[in-house]
């Protein structure tokens, strides 16, 4: 049955979601990538569709900005939808010297301003981690497609205009964030919380200390092969968690 925030039929989704935070990218994917998509849920334009890839069913939606965003849809889509394994894409700032536009970053772990973790978790630290077969399986498909990738944690900020920001950077980069995004630590405490498993993959978009940023065409063209890898990903997964 729908959720309030989803107004999908049981059944509607498929194991593996891919979740982008624009749901206009959500049909960007499933109207260029997947075979036969079909839209299952639009309450408030949040798109979500299934199609397949490479013989596998396949769902893709989109999950807002913000950690209270994903945490709602995440929680759905496991809780009253069955999904199993959520991948989220999506675009970062990069923060250390070694990590380049276009690059696409494995997000192995994710430290965060927010409190959402210490909610769940009797106000302790929680250790927001990936899926780790997500995680090693994404490194080996990357390597098999000759595509560079980094692994390592990120940073996810509940706010895009913050105070003090120079002195957060320089904090985050001297910790070894490579990046700063907004969702990854509430997707993977959900996926926890929930008995799910989860990744991130996040193309740098932005080079924040230097303020090097991407042309709308580059961010396509990044985001497009980094889609790639997440379909690829999400369609293994979906074959190993089918019937037999």
């Amino acid at each position: 049955m729908s959720t309030i925030h989803i107004s999908a039929a049981p059944g509607d989704f498929a194991d593996v979601v891919l979740m982008p935070g624009d749901p206009l990218r959500a049909r960007y994917i499933a109207e260029r990538f997947l075979e036969q998509p079909r839209e299952v849920t639009a309450v408030r334009n949040m798109l979500g569709f299934t199609g397949q890839y490479q013989g596998q069913r396949v769902s893709v939606m989109g999950h807002g900005m913000g950690i209270p965003s994903i945490s709602i849809y995440a929680t759905e889509l496991i809780r009253h939808y069955g999904v199993r394994v959520l991948i989220r894409v999506g675009s970062c700032g990069g923060l250390r010297p070694e990590v380049d536009l276009k690059d696409v970053i494995v997000a192995l772990a994710a430290g965060t301003d927010s409190r959402v973790n210490r909610h769940r978790f009797l106000d302790h630290d929680f250790p927001a981690v990936a899926d780790f077969e997500l995680a090693r399986r994404a490194m080996e498909l990357a390597a098999r497609r000759g595509q560079p990738v980094r692994a390592g944690s990120v940073f996810s900020s509940d706010l895009f205009y913050m105070p003090d920001v120079a002195r957060l950077h320089e904090t985050l980069v001297r910790m070894g964030m490579l990046a700063i995004e907004m969702e990854v630590a509430g997707l993977y405490g959900v996926a926890a919380e929930q008995g799910a498993r989860a990744l991130a993959l996040l193309a740098v978009a932005d080079h924040l200390p230097t303020g090097r940023s991407l042309s709308s065409t580059e961010r396509e063209r990044s985001f497009d092969e980094m889609i790639g890898l997440a379909l690829e990903l999400g369609a293994a997964e979906a074959a190993a968690v089918a019937p037999r």
